[in-house]
């Protein structure tokens, strides 16, 4: 009988080793996977970021040499988009279909962050009355994340302003409008009208769906764009910001604070060194 409790005893602590080893290894496993889901998390908005494509910008005193290469090394590349003081500072691409670009970068990798598209059925000389660009809306205000921040009437007001390059010349844009609609509203989403009737009645739906306008000169025979991203809002919400190209591109009046935000992080770096 005692050989038998001490035989049961050694086992019992063997049993409790093993489920103490398995704890350890389960908690240990849980770490990893929260380690890897942080740093995973953080590449991907590591691959959003403007930041990254900053050496393609185009430079029209320099003819856009490093733009070039963008569209050599993806030539669904052809456009830039800026609007003045955000993050929004991306190259534009477009693809036979609007699905490719969701999981694809402005250099043809594969990326949960995707890039800043064209719809499919829009020309990319942006002759159509209205255009299309699609982007995600994610945090840390990069991609079409900061749209999101257009809802503050302050911020909006402030905002004005933006550029859009493409063949081979910077065009303006005077951002008038922010709607928020249903993903699955075809009437905001086409790009075929008919008549100049049928866009005077596409531009009085925009301000009379819109959280916030100001009016400006945009008439049946302008060009406009529509920056669309997810709403945080609503499930299927979408945010989209209204501008109208024009052939003036506007000062960036917030340009000089860039500036210094720069010179900051210069004289940061050399102090740290």
């Amino acid at each position: 009988m005692t050989t038998a409790i001490r035989i049961g005893k050694v086992v019992i602590r063997s049993i409790d080793k093993l489920v103490d080893m398995f704890v350890i290894v389960i908690i240990l496993l849980l770490v990893f996977i929260g380690i890897f889901a942080m740093w995973d998390s953080k590449q991907v908005y590591v691959g959003a970021t403007a930041k990254q494509y900053e050496i393609y910008k185009p430079d029209l005193e320099e003819e856009s040499v490093s733009f070039e290469e963008l569209m050599r090394m993806n030539p669904d590349v052809f456009c830039w988009l800026t609007v003045y003081g955000t993050n929004i500072d991306y190259p534009v691409v477009q693809g036979t279909d609007n699905k490719k670009y969701i999981n694809t970068n402005a250099e043809g990798n594969h990326s949960y962050s995707g890039a800043i598209f064209l719809d499919y059925r829009n020309s990319r000389d942006f002759s159509d009355f209205s255009s299309i660009l699609y982007g995600h809306h994610m945090e840390k205000n990069t991609m079409f994340g900061e749209i999101g921040s257009f809802s503050d009437r302050e911020y909006f007001d402030s905002h004005k302003y933006g550029s859009i390059y493409y063949n081979r010349q910077d065009h303006g844009l005077d951002l008038f409008a922010l709607i928020h609609v249903d993903a699955y509203n075809d009437a905001v989403f086409r790009t075929t009208f008919y008549s100049e009737t049928d866009k005077q009645e596409y531009l009085d739906m925009i301000y009379e769906e819109a959280i916030y306008f100001r009016y400006i000169d945009v008439t049946s025979s302008d060009s406009i764009v529509l920056l669309s991203t997810c709403s945080a809002s609503s499930t299927n919400g979408r945010d989209i910001l209204v501008a109208k190209i024009t052939d003036q591109v506007k000062e960036d009046p917030f340009y000089m604070e860039k500036e210094k935000k720069k010179e900051k992080k210069k004289t940061y770096k050399a102090k740290e060194e």
